[in-house]
């Protein structure tokens, strides 16, 4: 088995899909969420610490995957970064491709992006090491997860329970990112803290 499981490790490896170890996950729910330290795509130095006292969402974001413009080509994801950001919620969308793979981008390409999508998250970050993304165990893009006011993570996983291309389908989902931030906000339990995240590998 053991030597299948690396078999398997390394035809992934050769496909150019990199998997993310467990010893390399820091994140859990119900845990302070780890700390970390990007710069955005104009040079601005971002530490998630220093959004305590406020609830942060962390997107895991590709523009050129299937699944995110799903979500931006609908608005949808413009939508409920705007409402949150009204509530004083930071929204940071983290991009942890690597140079030379899909959604790594030049910074000048990130702002026509961000423009032409009309995206509305408080920071665009750049993860292209992949450290980041591998220390919060991000599979998918989007992969959602949120911190509360006291920097613990309150929830991983996708941002809705269709796990789907389609734009139709958003109308029907239950999101799960507006369920826990409108929970925690108005000191409710959250349901679901855990979910299976949905969309295209993270390519680190």
């Amino acid at each position: 088995m053991k030597y299948l499981k690396n078999f398997v490790v390394l035809i992934l490896i050769f496909l150019g899909i990199q998997t993310v170890r467990a010893d390399e996950i820091l994140a859990s729910v119900d845990k302070i969420a780890p700390d970390f330290t990007l710069f955005d795509h104009k040079g601005k130095k971002v530490k998630l610490s220093d959004f305590k006292g406020k609830y942060v969402v962390l997107e895991w974001i590709n523009f050129d995957c299937p699944f995110v413009k799903k979500h931006y080509d609908s608005k949808n994801m413009q939508t409920i970064q705007q409402t949150y950001k009204n509530l004083d919620v930071v929204w940071l969308s983290i991009c942890s491709s690597a140079p030379g793979k899909q959604g790594h981008f030049k910074a000048d390409e990130i702002e026509d992006r961000i423009k032409k999508n009309e995206a509305k998250m408080s920071y665009y970050l750049i993860d292209e090491d992949g450290k980041v993304g591998k220390m919060y165990g991000a599979k998918t893009t989007p992969h959602m997860f949120i911190v509360d006011p006291n920097q613990n993570l309150i929830y991983a996983g996708g941002i809705d329970d269709i796990a789907s291309s389609k734009q139709e389908d958003i109308e029907k989902a239950n999101n799960y990112v507006v369920e826990v931030l409108t929970a925690a906000m108005n000191n409710q339990p959250i349901k679901n803290k855990t979910t299976k995240p949905y969309g295209c590998s993270v390519k680190y």
